[in-house]
């Protein structure tokens, strides 16, 4: 009877449809079997506070996408994985904005002051039970002129984006100083990730091979 090959381990599930989760991932070897984005209804509950909300966020869609995968037998067992980020200016929550003038609002709010982010992560195992990783961050902007935040909607970035800004693109050059977890930030923190997978003995580290990375 043939060996087993030891890299064929649990399978993981992003409930997320987003490139930056996604290559975050990749960027350490990760390579998800399936992408299940899951719907929610995103609104703040009233007087929630920012960072309860990414991490409630992060748990009901996990919980969504463990819902839609469960009936697919290739993933019945699948470890699923999903995060929110939610920008904050005090107890202020930004938005994603829907049109440039409410990405101007974000910029002019975030322009010259320091900001937090918050992003949740949630996994869920095979029996259905989520384990939780809440990530906070602070971000200083530089103070951004008329022309400066004009040449940024153009650009089209800040389009989806939690605060209206991407930190890993032109947004980059507005950030004096970060503390805290950069690829939080972005959408997924790292170190809290690889945290939450190597608890469910999903095999982060066997996968960091030069043929596979």
């Amino acid at each position: 009877m043939p060996e087993e090959d030891p890299r064929v381990k649990t399978k993981l599930v992003l409930a997320s449809a987003s490139p930056r989760r996604l290559a975050l991932l990749r960027q350490i070897g990760v390579f998800p079997d399936h992408l299940h984005p899951a719907d929610i209804d995103e609104t703040p509950r009233r007087l929630e506070h920012p960072r309860f909300l990414a991490r409630r966020l992060a748990k009901e869609k996990a919980q969504r996408g463990a819902e839609l995968v469960c009936v697919m037998p290739e993933f019945e067992h699948a470890l699923v994985l999903a995060a929110d980020t939610v920008v904050a200016v005090g107890r202020k929550i930004l938005p994603k904005p829907v049109d440039e003038d409410e990405a101007r609002e974000c910029l002019r709010l975030l322009s010259g002051r320091t900001h937090k982010v918050y992003t949740g992560v949630c996994l869920i195992n095979a029996k259905g039970k989520s384990h939780h990783k809440l990530v906070e961050s602070r971000v200083r902007f530089e103070r951004l002129g008329r022309e400066v935040i004009e040449a940024y909607l153009l650009s089209g970035e800040w389009q989806g984006k939690a605060g209206g800004y991407a930190i890993q693109g032109r947004a980059g050059c507005f950030a004096l100083q970060i503390s805290g977890s950069y690829s939080g930030i972005v959408g997924l923190p790292l170190a809290e990730t690889v945290e939450l997978l190597t608890t469910q003995n999903y095999p982060v580290f066997e996968h960091w091979q030069k043929d596979e990375v």
